[in-house]
């Protein structure tokens, strides 16, 4: 059985556009055998990782710090797939970053120069296979995803797993209304997480779908401004 581990670095967690587009997903993927595991990086004590490298050099593979990354070490140790779900804040929320800035521990201290960088990879008894982007962004234009998914995209290169792409929903916000477009996407994000267990990838025909306009710029831009002011009281 294919084992799933989806972190969502989402502050809002459960009631998060992070977590509306994870949802079918997540169903997909249990539809086709896997077994999911969800966790909030928001829920989770996690202290910040203060750059000592005991866990390189002392206690190898260890992290001397005692909180809740404790048992995620453990748990990562049967994950096959590992999946980071996050909205864009500048670039990722900093609980979900000090969550990857203390996976350290995974890797051995023995760094490999491959096609011109520094890479390094997990110690044996980690076997995550891949690594998968969900992003989300309130902006309208696609490529405000891109620095977050960049994130972790350099991550998966540096502990040589997988990068296995990136599901991308810039403007959010339309996809919770009950629309036909809405609809079509949730349906196609449930087929898509049952194809990517069952066939290790999600075809690009089906991530375009998925990030497709939910409306015109101008439309949602003035929408988003009047959704700010109304917030602010004015």
């Amino acid at each position: 059985m294919t084992k799933v581990l989806v972190v969502n670095g989402s502050p809002k967690t459960i009631k998060s556009n992070t977590n509306f587009l994870m949802t079918p997903f997540i169903d997909g993927m249990k539809k086709a055998g896997a077994s999911v595991d969800l966790l909030y990086t928001s829920k989770l004590n996690i202290r910040p990782c203060i750059g000592c490298f005991k866990c390189w050099y002392e206690t190898i593979g260890e992290c001397f710090i005692q909180d809740d990354m404790q048992e995620v070490y453990q748990n990562l140790k049967f994950i096959d797939i590992l999946i980071f779900a996050t909205p864009v804040h500048s670039s990722v929320p900093g609980d979900l970053q000090n969550f990857i800035n203390r996976l350290v521990p995974l890797i051995e201290p023995i760094l490999e120069f491959n096609d011109g960088r520094t890479r390094a990879r997990c110690h044996k008894e980690y076997n995550i296979s891949k690594i998968l982007a969900a992003v989300v962004s309130g902006w309208w234009e696609i490529e405000n995803l891109d620095v977050t998914i960049s994130v972790i995209e350099e991550f998966a290169k540096n502990y040589s797993i997988e990068f296995a792409g990136a599901i991308r929903r810039p403007h959010c916000y339309p996809l919770q209304d009950d629309t036909e477009k809405s609809r079509e996407i949730l349906q196609k994000l449930e087929e898509a997480g049952f194809k990517f267990i069952k066939e290790g990838k999600i075809e690009k025909d089906d991530l375009d779908l998925i990030s497709q306009p939910l409306a015109e710029q101008e439309e949602y831009t003035s929408w988003k401004t009047g959704l700010h002011l109304k917030a602010k009281g004015e």
